[in-house]
């Protein structure tokens, strides 16, 4: 039993291993477009809004938070509520919660 249990638990490393990968990868593409969107002064909410919710799947990879904050700093300079609600998003997601006793 100690066996299987073992292998359980290299291939849960093995996937969280993969999966982190494909965060840091994502993050990695998005950045041009972040960079573009910024740079550029983009008013495109559409855009934005995209790329925010694209962002979200890689946040909990620091490379993706660090694109998602500065995207959002942009976006808040448009549309304040909808950025905040982008925030809370990110919270609600990847934030650990508190356990109440």
């Amino acid at each position: 039993m100690s066996q299987s249990h073992d292998e359980l638990l290299d291939s849960m490393t093995g996937l969280a291993a993969s999966l982190s990968a494909l965060h840091l990868q994502a993050a990695r593409e998005l950045a041009p477009v972040v960079q573009s969107l910024i740079a550029t002064r983009s008013r495109d909410v559409s855009r934005i809004e995209h790329t925010l919710d694209r962002l979200l799947d890689c946040a909990c990879h620091s490379d993706g938070l660090v694109l998602f904050k500065s995207l959002c700093r942009h976006y808040y300079s448009l549309a304040p509520q909808a950025a905040a609600e982008y925030v809370m998003i990110y919270r609600n997601t990847w934030e650990e919660k508190e356990v109440q006793p």
